[in-house]
């Protein structure tokens, strides 16, 4: 089997001979590429014997890659019909035949031995084998040139237009020869032909180019005829496609009648149709009623047995009386007659059940490449139902505790805080503290406790120091030896000093505002930075420290939340810069 995969051809001058053919040549069938000239059928056979070589795709031969074999061997394993015959003129017959098996360096008299068994396959005789080319006629010299092409046996045959040199009589008998020789070796065969009639009649197989090298459609020859692809296709084909496609019914299912039949013919009298044959009840013709003892034509026979409805229906127009007499395949006598009418009834039965087939295969295409919808109804779950879990974290509302401060929307208000906090510091403008939402005035003054136990915590568990209880303030970090940044230009931009300035009086501002809740609790005010000595002259200061609620501790861990909250935010701080 031979493949083509996306397989294109473009030769240095820009000329595309052959654009994204895919195609497949089976084993041991006829195969036959029609086209209009300049279609790319010459340079696709060429490719296969890697005479040329394609531009993109592949072409594999069983699955090897045609690349892979030297170009010697794989030629040698194929054989070439060239046109015309293409015989050398200098050699005579049998050396012509016996040209590749030389090349193979086959023994002489095995050379000789199979030349002249070629040559009698062929339909030569063998007083022609030592003639040269000029003395043959030009059906002779096409057979030389198939038996040439099959002396060695190949494996797959190429013929490039091997009948068109010859008149129709002998294209005719080429061809079946050609079918003939075909039914006794099975050879894998690519053909090439510019005859439509002449690919219906050989191929298994035809493939049809278009201009510009591309391929039209591909399939048997009765699929051409009756779904053709597209109108070029059924340009291609012929207005008769449809007299053709009658060649692939056979006519074995029409049922004959019968006739008077005489031998001879001067005995013929009375009315209707009366057939004359002769002494082996072989068809003569009709007799004349009304001149006696003269014969009309019989016109075209036809055998049930192995003809088509083609066939019948041919020798049905041909009779003068309209009825195809049918013989037997082998004696050629006299079987019975069918009437054009009947010929043509079957053909409309035919007909429809061909478009039937076709509109089913339409359909069942057309579902398989549906996209599957969704569907219509929930189908219920087999078995048991499964539980329904409540989510994890999530509470019942009634079980929540009164008074509980909703903690919803504190991130997206700690990110506003920040980025109004930034564009303050850009801006020169002092920043407002964050205060965190109140709780609802129905909350009642019960504490809430922390989640995490800070009196069981070791103090040197997260590696920082469990700040003192004196009031003294913290000692001052060590000078940065970092480059100063440059003073800011824009009138906007705040120098440290102003830096600071504004972080101390946005945290005085802040301690003014924030009032204890109603039960009494003291608040954790925010010390002014101030109070503090500035990290590094090079560095900007943050701003200032959120505020804690005090309804998570009592007042005995005030301080302690507060020192701790200062080193935390000073660490932090830290990193950030």
């Amino acid at each position: 089997m031979i493949e083509f995969e996306s397989v294109g051809k473009t030769f240095r001058d820009g000329t595309t001979a052959v654009v994204d053919l895919n195609l497949t040549v089976p084993s041991g069938k006829i195969t036959v590429i029609v086209g209009p000239s300049g279609c790319g059928k010459t340079t696709t056979l060429r490719m296969v014997n890697r005479m040329l070589e394609p531009t993109t795709g592949s072409i594999t031969w069983d699955g090897e890659p045609l690349r892979s074999k030297r170009k010697t061997t794989l030629r040698r394993q194929m054989g070439y019909v060239i046109q015309s015959g293409g015989l050398f003129p200098h050699r005579t017959v049998l050396d012509n035949i016996a040209t590749v098996p030389s090349l193979l360096h086959w023994p002489k008299k095995k050379i000789q031995k199979r030349s002249l068994e070629v040559l009698d396959s062929v339909g030569l005789q063998r007083n022609l084998a030592h003639r040269y080319p000029a003395q043959l006629s030009g059906g002779q010299q096409q057979r030389v040139g198939v038996a040439r092409a099959l002396a060695a046996d190949p494996l797959v045959l190429l013929m490039d237009e091997p009948f068109s040199a010859v008149d129709p009589v002998v294209r005719s008998e080429l061809q079946e020869f050609f079918r003939g020789l075909q039914r006794e070796l099975s050879k894998t065969i690519i053909l090439i032909t510019h005859d439509i009639d002449e690919a219906i009649k050989l191929g298994d197989q035809v493939a049809i180019m278009r201009i510009g090298g591309h391929l039209a459609q591909v399939g048997t020859p009765q699929q051409l005829l009756d779904e053709p692809t597209d109108a070029f296709v059924e340009g291609f084909i012929g207005r008769d496609r449809g007299f053709r496609s009658l060649s692939f019914q056979p006519a074995s299912e029409l049922p004959l009648q019968r006739v008077k039949v005489v031998r001879d013919v001067e005995t013929a009298a009375g009315a209707g149709p009366i057939l004359v044959v002769d002494g082996d009840a072989r068809p003569v013709g009709w007799a004349d009623p009304e001149r006696p003892g003269r014969v009309f034509p019989l016109g075209s026979t036809f055998s049930p047995e192995t003809d088509s409805l083609r066939v019948a229906l041919d020798s049905a127009l041909t009779s003068p009386y309209g009825l195809a007499v049918g013989v037997t395949a082998d004696t050629q006598r006299y079987a019975g007659v069918v009437s054009a009418d009947t010929i043509l009834d079957r053909v409309r039965d035919v007909r429809v059940s061909i478009a039937e087939s076709i509109s089913i295969r339409d359909a069942e295409a057309a579902q398989e490449y549906e996209p599957l919808g969704e569907p219509e109804h929930e189908y219920e779950s087999v078995g048991q139902a499964e539980p329904e879990y409540e989510p994890v974290g999530e509470a019942d509302p009634e079980d929540e505790p009164v008074g509980e401060p909703e903690l919803e929307n504190e991130p997206a208000e700690e990110s506003e805080h920040a980025s109004s906090t930034a564009e303050a510091d850009q801006q020169g403008v002092p920043a407002q503290a964050y205060e965190p939402k109140d709780v609802d005035s129905g909350s009642t003054s019960e504490s809430v406790e922390s989640v995490y136990n800070w009196e069981d915590e070791p103090a040197g568990a997260y590696g920082w120091e469990e700040p003192a209880q004196s009031s003294e303030p913290e000692e001052e970090p060590a000078q940065s030896d970092e480059t100063p940044r440059p003073e800011p230009e824009s009138s906007t931009d705040a120098g440290p000093d102003e830096s600071n300035a504004d972080h101390s009086q946005a945290a005085a501002q802040a301690s003014a505002d924030i009032e204890g809740p109603e039960n009494g609790d003291p608040t954790i005010a925010i010390e002014s930075p101030e109070s503090e000595s500035p990290e590094s002259d090079t560095e900007q200061r943050p701003g200032p420290t959120p505020t804690f609620k005090a309804e998570r501790r009592a007042d005995t861990h005030r301080e302690d939340w507060e020192a701790m909250g200062k080193a935390l935010y000073r660490r932090g701080s830290g990193i950030l810069q």
